[in-house]
């Protein structure tokens, strides 16, 4: 089933049109890689080859905070965002199974102010920290007139190493293979878009201070959680099983960050009830009206990673990452990803 969001595109965000952008600039980022990037764009990471056949490739994954920002600005809360920002980066790179080893960040801003990049850069070093990676630099630009005195954007870049013959590569998965979920912290980083209009937060930010019982905080502190990081677990994982594959769910859900761990010809199948769904997400989706496929087309529900692991290790898989459980299975039928 194709990635598509009715939801998402109302809310101002086409994730179709982020496809064409792909294929469009595909032919452009083919003129620099000389033969030597050991990767195709539109995956989790970009690869070099840095030392032959069998040596090591270097990996490496960029990426922003998003609209979230705006929660944080609503709420003159900045040290948790760069966790966010770290995590949006090597959790695409340990799809690889590439080891983090240094992050750079880059904040645009209307008005420097110290303390507040100062927190937004201490969320920041909290993510390098977990993730095992060295913050080796980064830049804050200032720019009257193009960002308002009181907002500025974050974006990160993180490169990593893995050894040629650790990689992981979808063209290791089987059918039969069991695919263990990696449960979120919540919304994450992505759909924001989405949130901000289910709750009319641009309108009224005094929402993000309602309680709801499911959460057992603020719609703001609930949404606000940062992303988790999965470097450790996954580093674990790699060691001690027979990890395949696995996705990061970010923007796009199910439908669309799930296939990009399979060859072609292989799909996946979860029956619906053994989703175990974060609680942000039946608030959003009832405050919402929203149907349940755009859902799983738009946020991760509760599954922030998937590793595609052979059947044998599952039950040791689940046992070594706090809250991993059996998600579905790969199948020899269709393509992408079934949920019944």
């Amino acid at each position: 089933m194709k990635s598509y969001s009715e939801s998402y595109k109302e809310s101002g965000v086409d994730i179709t049109a982020g496809y064409r952008a792909v294929e469009l600039m595909r032919k452009h980022v083919d003129r620099t890689k000389a033969g030597l990037a050991a990767d195709q764009i539109g995956g989790f990471g970009g690869c070099f080859d840095i030392s032959g056949e069998k040596g090591s490739v270097l990996v490496s994954g960029t990426d922003g905070v998003g609209t979230k920002l705006k929660l944080a600005f609503m709420m003159d809360k900045h040290d948790t965002v760069g966790i966010d920002c770290v995590a949006m980066c090597v959790n695409d790179i340990i799809c690889l199974g590439a080891k983090p080893l240094i992050f750079l960040d880059y904040i645009a801003c209307g008005k420097n102010i110290p303390e507040r990049i100062a927190d937004i850069v201490s969320g920041v070093a909290d993510g390098c920290v977990e993730a095992g990676a060295a913050l080796v630099g980064g830049e804050t630009a200032e720019m009257p007139g193009f960002y308002p005195e009181d907002e500025y954007d974050l974006a990160g870049f993180s490169v990593g190493i893995v050894e040629k013959e650790r990689m992981l590569r979808k063209e290791s998965v089987r059918e039969g293979d069991a695919v263990i979920a990696l449960p979120s912290s919540g919304v994450h980083s992505n759909g924001f878009s989405l949130v901000r209009r289910v709750f009319s937060i641009d309108s009224d930010p005094s929402v993000l201070g309602r309680r709801f019982d499911d959460l057992g905080t603020t719609l703001g502190e609930a949404l606000l959680e940062p992303t988790r990081i999965y470097v450790k677990d996954m580093l674990e994982l790699i060691s001690s099983c027979r990890v395949h594959s696995c996705a990061h769910i970010t923007g796009g859900g199910f439908y669309e960050n799930m296939p990009r761990a399979l060859p072609e010809g292989l799909g996946i199948s979860i029956r619906r009830s053994d989703v175990r769904i974060h609680p942000i997400f039946p608030i959003i989706q009832r405050e919402g009206g929203i149907p349940e496929r755009d859902m799983f087309n738009t946020f991760n529900m509760g599954v922030g990673m998937i590793a595609i692991v052979d059947s044998g290790d599952a039950d040791k898989a689940c046992s070594l990452v706090d809250g991993a459980y059996v998600l579905g299975s790969v199948v020899g039928s269709g393509e992408g990803v079934t949920i019944w």
